[in-house]
């Protein structure tokens, strides 16, 4: 299997020459096989969000070397950085991020809107992701006439609307319920076992943590330990 994400001894700053002067992460260095489901998890101020930024590529390194499916992060333009972002990641945020006054199908289309995805297609590829998702009766509703775990399912079939490799996912079950948070889970494994994503869980929980093939613990913004939990062929 071959390395999807692979981050060699990351380092990230912030006010870089000023007094108040801050390294989040200290040499952080990490491999992702393809297809692999991985968590990735620490307290708060561990360097976690920091981390899952860089990998999104939402941000750039201080020092370091990124390769994201063979392409080198740090002498990529924006507009590449922008195309990564839109075409091979797709994002599951705690707070689900939907547009307030655009329904679920508008929600789920807009990746594809701003990857030049002509109009009848789709729609109709996101309205087989809502139908993934269990959302399809839902399609023509508000995100606020929806519950936190529909809003959550939405945002998973947003986040697979460009056919990513990779998802992000950062604390995805953080505000639904036990049960709810169940659903989204399983999910998750869902696309991963079936459709082979690339799927990497920011979390603070070691009880969701335990779901994945490989734990890897951060904290004061070092690896301390990793764990796997299951090794799989991954197809």
């Amino acid at each position: 299997m071959s390395s999807i994400i692979r981050l060699e001894n990351i380092v990230k700053k912030f006010y870089i020459g000023e007094p108040n002067e801050l390294e989040i992460l200290h040499g952080v260095s990490l491999e992702v096989k393809e297809g692999e489901f991985l968590s990735i998890v620490g307290p708060s101020g561990s360097g976690k969000s920091t981390l899952m930024n860089l990998i999104g590529v939402l941000d750039r390194p201080t020092s370091g070397s990124y390769y994201l499916d063979g392409i080198d992060v740090e002498n990529a333009h924006d507009n590449e950085l922008s195309d990564i972002r839109n075409q091979k990641i797709g994002f599951v945020f705690q707070t689900y991020n939907l547009i307030s006054k655009t329904n679920a199908l508008r929600n789920v289309e807009l990746p594809m809107l701003y990857a030049g995805v002509p109009k009848a297609e789709r729609r109709k590829r996101a309205q087989e992701l809502l139908e993934l998702v269990e959302m399809s009766d839902r399609a023509n509703h508000l995100p606020e006439e929806l519950s936190g775990g529909q809003k959550q399912r939405v945002a998973i079939a947003r986040a697979m609307a460009n056919d990513p490799a990779i998802i992000l996912a950062d604390e995805p079950t953080g505000a639904l319920d036990t049960k709810t948070g169940r659903l989204v889970m399983d999910l998750f494994h869902k696309l991963n076992e079936e459709q082979h994503k690339t799927i990497v869980l920011i979390t603070h929980s070691p009880e969701l943590a335990e779901e994945t093939d490989r734990i890897i613990s951060i904290r004061d913004g070092n690896i301390v330990s990793e764990v796997v939990k299951r090794e799989r062929q991954v197809l």
